[in-house]
């Protein structure tokens, strides 16, 4: 296992286990999805409704930090089965920052595209920061919830729209000048279009009465949140790697950044697990949202849980390849 002292991004599992899972005041009933490995939101039982709240933190997408925020705040929230409606957002800036008005404007905007309240946060400068740092909470009510970790053996597995949508957004308009050598400028063009798929929302709600689990995928990537998603569930996901969606402009600019597109930031693809039944209705309600949907896999029983991708087996925590890009 890797040493956490000597990267960057998630702290691993068993260093979670040791000095966050267990340390979280007291106990309360209400609270039937709590702190949990590879669950990225916590469901309060309300009585007649839950309510679904996640937090996130987001800093190195320059071009788009305050709107993609939001997105991938509400996202943790809608593939909990909930309905994102609230959000709280920190702004952290290094001194000196003009970049207030910008981020602002973003959040406002994204809020509005997704019919969410921005109802409080806090704002300051942080000298030793070198670039704003936002964090943001969102939370929504749910009739049903839906964790990481309900897949079941026998179910199969999901993946909307592709990998490496969110990083492939970021690597057109962050790294443009250091991919425009050899990704020609309409790829570039399409893939900064990207941002404008990085939510879930909908096809997200669309599953939630048929999904034995969901997540999305975000730092680390698709294969990241597979992981997740089978240790959380307790079991394996065999997978076809062919089978896996990755975009003609997505598999471009990761070539030319030389990174993996199953290992960068993969906000904008859905991953769920459904009963093999319901895969037929599953796509047609994606179909009829315009979603892009492939079946990848199963789900199996497995004493050691991971992901198996072909002769592939994945069964340590991913680092996300994007952070090498920002050294």
């Amino acid at each position: 296992m890797r040493d956490d002292s000597e990267t960057i991004g998630k702290v691993a599992p068993e260093t979670l286990a040791a000095t966050v899972f267990g340390r979280t005041g007291a106990a309360d009933p209400a609270v039937v999805g709590g702190p949990s490995y590879g669950e990225d939101a916590a469901v309060l039982d309300l009585g007649e409704r839950y309510l679904v709240v996640s937090t996130d933190p987001i800093s190195l997408a320059v071009g788009r930090v305050g709107s993609l925020g939001v997105d991938v705040a509400c996202n943790d929230v809608a593939v909990a089965g909930a309905t994102p409606r609230w959000l709280t957002v920190c702004v952290f800036l290094p001194s000196g920052s003009d970049a207030l008005d910008a981020i602002t404007r973003g959040i406002d905007e994204a809020a509005r595209r997704a019919d969410v309240a921005v109802v409080g946060g806090h704002t300051e400068y942080a000298p030793a920061l070198d670039r704003p740092t936002l964090v943001f909470t969102c939370m929504g009510l749910a009739d049903r919830y839906v964790t990481t970790g309900g897949a079941r053996p026998g179910d199969r597995v999901l993946v909307t729209k592709g990998a490496g949508i969110e990083a492939t957004a970021i690597l057109a308009t962050d790294f443009r000048d250091d991919l425009a050598p050899t990704v020609p400028g309409d790829v570039l063009d399409e893939a900064a279009t990207y941002y404008d798929e990085v939510s879930v929302r909908a096809e997200a709600a669309a599953l939630t009465p048929l999904a034995s689990a969901m997540h999305d995928p975000t730092e680390g990537g698709l294969l990241a949140g597979m992981l997740e998603l089978a240790v959380a569930s307790g079991i394996a996901l065999d997978l076809d790697p062919d089978a896996i969606p990755i975009r003609e402009a997505t598999a471009r600019c990761c070539a030319a950044a030389g990174v993996d597109p199953l290992r960068v930031f993969g906000s904008g693809a859905l991953l769920a697990t459904v009963p093999a039944d319901a895969v037929d209705e599953a796509r047609a309600a994606l179909d009829d949202l315009g979603v892009t949907v492939a079946d990848v896999g199963e789900v199996v029983a497995a004493d050691d849980p991971g992901v198996r991708l072909g002769e592939t087996v994945v069964d340590e925590p991913v680092r996300d390849e994007m952070y090498d890009l920002w050294a």
